[in-house]
């Protein structure tokens, strides 16, 4: 087929890091092309080269696309010839109706004044073509992840793509929401558009792919060709992280103790509709040296139960009993939780849990300050020495403790998460969607934490959309559906089938 685009020896250096090295890319006109690697490998940085992000004169190497030499000053060059990226943090305006944010900097206007009228119909037909039923004055605000990923899709429609660039694009989606995007991926295929897309979902990139191509550290490992050759996500995983992992979740010795946490007819309704119960008579226990799963769909209340039991994060009117080792303990403000042996690991990461624009020795010390200072005021010396422990310990890839978190790659930000956690030293330590967006090796080593966790009579809780994960790494699991814990399952007695048949029987 012929190429719509060649990257020919891409190096992207920035300060002390060669980002890319002299990387080759080839993308045929009117395929997929899946473009897989650990975080920080390079793939986000080259499709940024791509579209303007770095401009022409930033890097070395030629860009080709289309039969000429691109030369992109910035993004309006590189969306000038039909080339779109939507990255992973989406870039629309909550407050704006999805018209508005469909043609923002690209209205339908005449002499300044914008046409509604057309803008209102080419929207309708936008929609139409992405499957949203949706008005186009709807608030984006009030739209899901999933629908948001939509309206940014019907955006790039706008400007005839010609090819597309998605970086994660399921990362934050239900497994509905996947799967409607990524049919909708395969129609735009059909219509002649071409894709690039990002992805560590390597069920999904075996799906739609027609063609794979691994980054390792900055430079090109395989291209793979899905339509001549039988590509499997264990040949994926081993150029990804240079080994086999036979096994992709690691083994332990399962000794459950004495029960360390327990959880008691716990009730919460909602912060702003006081009509609305979200957890109803939730009772739970975690042994020492147990990981525990919460199982469910999206929307089923396991976030909205593991904020609530953690320092009443979320909700109000809550009521119900927390106890650790069998004796009452508060837990009703963050700081109480803590005192009380409890850590939440959040599964919102930029937001919730980390200040990007902090330090890594910052993020790490902050759920522990005391122990770093002196009469109130923080050692320096001793939040470095703190900050370089753990990021031996955890194997945090970056130069310098001094660096802002808000440069690392994802699966380097989560270790941050954990450490600032584990230096508050919790019996208890809750993880709500902890492998999120990040790659199958950095998974690997945090599954090797959890396993240490537990190794050191710890109790985790573990809540995850990922069933495969939670078959691999609990030792029992709850379901959870509509508020309420609906079923318990030893790990052996669990598969997939029994923990959906459990949801669908409520």
């Amino acid at each position: 087929m012929t190429p719509l685009l060649e990257m020919r020896s891409i190096t992207k250096t920035f300060p002390g890091v060669k980002a890319l090295d002299a990387v080759n890319l080839s993308v045929a006109e009117g395929e997929i092309h899946a473009l897989v690697g650990e975080n920080g490998a390079g793939k986000s940085t080259l499709m940024k080269v791509l579209s303007g992000v770095y401009p022409a004169g930033s890097y070395d190497g030629e860009i080709h696309y289309d039969g000429h030499l691109a030369s992109f000053g910035g993004i309006k060059d590189s969306e000038s010839v039909g080339i779109i990226i939507i990255h992973q943090e989406l870039a629309l305006v909550p407050l704006l109706s999805i018209a508005e944010n469909l043609f923002l900097g690209n209205e339908c206007a005449r002499n300044g004044v914008v046409n509604w009228r057309e803008t209102f119909q080419r929207t309708e037909g936008l929609l139409r073509k992405v499957g949203l039923a949706e008005t186009p004055s709807t608030l984006v605000d009030s739209l899901g992840v999933g629908k948001q990923q939509l309206v940014e899709i019907a955006k790039a429609l706008s400007k005839d793509v010609r090819l597309l660039i998605l970086d994660e694009p399921t990362a934050a989606l239900s497994e509905s929401d996947s799967q409607a995007l990524l049919d909708l991926l395969l129609e735009l295929k059909a219509h002649g558009v071409t894709s690039i897309i990002i992805s560590h979902k390597l069920n999904e990139v075996r799906r739609i792919a027609d063609s794979v191509t691994v980054i390792r550290d900055g430079a090109v490992i395989s291209t793979m060709d899905a339509r001549t050759e039988d590509i499997t996500e264990d040949r994926i995983v081993r150029d990804m992280v240079g080994r086999d992992m036979a096994h992709r979740y690691p083994a332990r010795q399962r000794r459950a103790g004495e029960p360390l946490m327990e959880v008691r007819n716990w009730n919460v309704w909602h912060p702003e509709h006081s009509d609305r119960q979200v957890i109803r008579n939730a009772n739970l226990t975690v042994r020492a040296g147990e990981v525990v799963g919460i199982a469910g769909l999206m929307g089923s209340g396991r976030t909205e139960l593991a904020m609530s039991i953690f320092g009443r994060s979320y909700g109000r009117n809550i009521s119900g009993e927390v106890l650790m080792r069998g004796k009452p303990v508060d837990v009703s403000t963050v700081d109480r939780a803590i005192g009380a042996g409890l850590a939440y690991v959040t599964e919102d990461r930029k937001s919730l849990g980390l200040i990007l624009d902090e330090t890594i020795e910052r993020n790490i010390t902050l759920a522990n300050l005391p122990a770093v200072s002196g009469r109130g005021v923080i050692s320096e010396a001793r939040e470095t020495q703190v900050a370089e422990k753990y990021r031996e310990a955890m194997n945090i890839r970056t130069p310098s403790v001094f660096q802002k978190v808000v440069n690392l790659s994802g699966g380097n930000q989560q270790k941050v998460v954990l450490s600032k956690w584990l230096f508050a030293g919790p019996d208890v330590l809750i993880l709500d969607e902890p492998t999120r967006g990040i790659d199958v090796g950095a998974k690997f080593e945090i599954y090797n934490i959890i396993n240490e966790l537990s190794a050191e009579g710890k109790g985790v809780i573990m809540i995850s959309s990922e069933m495969p994960e939670m078959l691999g790494m609990c030792d029992r699991i709850y379901v959870m559906n509509e508020g309420a814990l609906v079923g318990e399952m030893p790990a052996e007695e669990a598969s997939q089938e029994r923990i959906m048949s459990l949801i669908v029987r409520v």
